[in-house]
């Protein structure tokens, strides 16, 4: 069989090879009920090379392709984009533990009790609710070499536990969502059902709420409406192409000192955690904003030769999907504050804990107006309701400038995202009525 970095090395200037394979078990329940479970297999091999200057990037599934697959790559880089890349030499990572058989051996029996387990309670808390569950463990080997030597490979076993939860009475809707992931198996697997099921006991209290400009405390939840601008702003295809409003500012202060955010890849049992990116660049954590202050953003190889600046290891690929810049674990600093005392504080407010149509509209540019899908209202220091038909609106560049308080708690929330509680003293709320 033929070597296809040896090949590609031969008729090209730069080569890479990325041999790419995947298990994984599924279990998914609607409305209450068991509904599908399945097994995939996915394997296959994506090049990248550069000639004459230019990226050129040709993948397959049949293995025995490699002729096709050589002709396909070369051809594609006399069509490709000039760009300085330079695929890396060998470099130490740090030790990171992404895999554990425990996971890998969960068979769809035990899949399927863990499911079962979760509605139940969930359904103890709200025996009218309907819960949604999807339930997907694996096994994924990921190998990269290149035409300088580097030849790094390491597997992960991720398992991802979404739970959504929905009660319909007349008009009154509420939807409660939240996902899990880890690589390494954690004995507490239904936290995540159990929190859902306090949020719906609260929620069984409602309140009503006038609308103006009021404190807001967002749950880690519910922070993303204010992360998610963020992250997209941090990428470097945003700051390379200019739509980021960060572009340009490195050094300079965006925020309230309260704001530190981190991406690290290395924190062991994380569920985007590695040794090494998808291009064998090494894992590190990277300081994103410190105390306010804009410290960099996050680069594949393509968008740091573009942008003229080192990768920061955040290439992220798929089998037929080139690699892009994305972040890993994204781990917000934790603030000072008790969040018992951050509530005890509030005499008339709004916690925010879910919201609906996250991401719609131009997020980039910092603005946002979401309605809650959950609530709550906060009355002399104590929450005392759901509050339903409820939106806020603002910039995060105006709104993150004065930020009362940031929880000394923070929470696991979307898999990959290490959140406090984030208070807000001055923000535009409008209430149904």
């Amino acid at each position: 069989m033929m070597d296809i970095l040896q090949e590609l090395t031969s008729k090209a200037d730069q080569a890479e090879v990325v041999e790419l394979s995947s298990e994984s078990t599924q279990v998914g329940f609607e409305s209450n009920r068991l509904k599908s479970s399945q097994v995939e297999e996915r394997k296959g091999i994506a090049v990248r090379v550069v000639r004459g200057g230019k990226l050129g990037f040709a993948a397959s599934s049949d293995e025995s392709a490699l002729d096709k697959l050589t002709t396909n790559a070369l051809e594609s880089a006399a069509f490709g984009d000039e760009i300085p890349i330079a695929f890396p030499e060998p470099q130490a990572a740090p030790d990171v533990v992404t895999y554990d058989q425990t996971i890998v051996d969960l068979p769809i029996p035990r899949l399927v009790e863990i499911g079962q387990e979760l509605i139940d309670l969930v359904r103890q808390v709200e025996p009218e609710v309907l819960v949604n569950i999807e339930i997907e463990r694996g096994v994924q080997h990921v190998a990269i070499r290149n035409h300088t030597g580097t030849h790094v490979a390491y597997q992960q076993s991720p398992l991802a536990i979404s739970v959504e939860v929905s009660r319909v009475k007349g008009d009154d809707v509420l939807l409660l969502y939240d996902v899990t992931g880890t690589t390494v198996w954690q004995d507490d697997y239904a936290a995540m059902a159990r929190q859902l099921g306090k949020k719906l006991e609260q929620a069984k209290q409602s309140a009503e709420l006038a609308s103006g400009k009021m404190p807001v405390l967002f749950a880690p939840t519910g922070a993303l409406v204010l992360g998610l601008p963020m992250m997209q702003a941090l990428n470097g295809k945003s700051v390379y192409t200019g739509i980021s409003p960060m572009a340009g500012k490195v050094g300079q202060v965006l925020f309230d000192e309260k704001i530190t955010l981190e991406d690290d890849a290395t924190i062991d049992g994380r569920f985007a955690s590695a040794a090494y990116d998808d291009e064998g660049v090494a894992h590190r954590r990277n300081i994103l904003i410190k105390g306010g202050v804009l410290q960099g953003f996050l680069y594949d190889l393509k968008t740091a030769a573009q942008s003229g600046v080192e990768s920061t290891g955040n290439g992220s690929r798929g089998l037929f999907s080139p690699p892009s810049p994305s972040a890993s674990n994204l781990v917000f600093g934790a603030g000072q504050t008790p969040l018992a005392d951050m509530i005890a504080g509030i005499d008339e407010g709004l916690l925010v804990e879910n919201v609906l149509g996250l991401g719609q509209g131009n997020t980039i540019s910092g603005a946002f107006s979401n309605s809650a899908s959950l609530a709550f209202k906060i009355h002399k220091g104590e929450i005392v309701g759901r509050v339903k038909d409820v939106s806020i609106a603002g910039n995060i560049y105006d709104l993150l400038q004065d930020v009362a308080a940031v929880s000394q708690e923070r929470e696991w929330v979307y898999r990959s995202l290490y959140l406090p509680y984030i208070l807000l003293d001055d923000m535009n709320v409008v209430a149904a009525g």
